[in-house]
């Protein structure tokens, strides 16, 4: 597994979503997700045949188009995500806010120190404590699409957060995922 596939999945949940049952099949095309996403269509490509074998993805029945397994993708995001993606602090860089400091989570938490964890982003103005993305196109999806900035910051306040903080994110994850409150 790679982090895109987490990527292409939150995608396909946001395009099924948006779609109200009857999405724009362009949408669906590795050279649209590759365009949004900042990855190669090759990798696209590859990315679904690995999110289809491990179930995160599934062949919608009546358009045949790939559709995310909103159950096991939460699944997947609120027990094994901090295992196979673990976090590590890095240097203080300029970045784009996440986890605890990004606004879904805003004013929802304390922060215990001065420093924020951010994806590293030369043009942001925010400065905090770098933490490594899923992938490295994140700060420029965040900047583009906000339910999906929303979505990496809940993963990543589960990657990196203390119980409390997990907590809530996992909540906050399975009302938008699977509609859960």
């Amino acid at each position: 597994m790679k982090g895109q596939d987490i990527i292409i999945a939150l995608r396909l949940h946001g395009i099924w979503q948006d779609s109200m049952g009857s999405p724009d099949k362009e949408l669906f095309s590795v050279r649209s997700m590759g365009d949004m996403l900042g990855i190669s269509k090759t990798e696209v490509s590859r990315s679904n045949q690995r999110n289809l074998a491990s179930g995160l993805v599934r062949q919608d029945r009546k358009t045949g188009l790939l559709k995310p397994d909103s159950k096991a993708l939460l699944e997947f995001l609120t027990h094994g995500i901090k295992y196979v993606f673990p976090v590590k602090l890095a240097e203080i860089v300029r970045g784009v806010p996440t986890a605890h400091a990004a606004p879904v989570l805003e004013g929802k938490m304390m922060s215990a120190g001065d420093l924020i964890p951010v994806w590293p982003d030369a043009n942001s103005s925010q400065m905090g404590q770098a933490i490594q993305p899923l992938i490295e196109s994140v700060p420029a999806i965040a900047k583009k699409d906000s339910r999906m900035y929303e979505l990496l910051a809940l993963i990543d306040a589960i990657r990196m957060g203390g119980p409390r903080e997990s907590e809530l994110a996992k909540k906050m994850l399975a009302a938008i995922l699977v509609g859960e409150k």
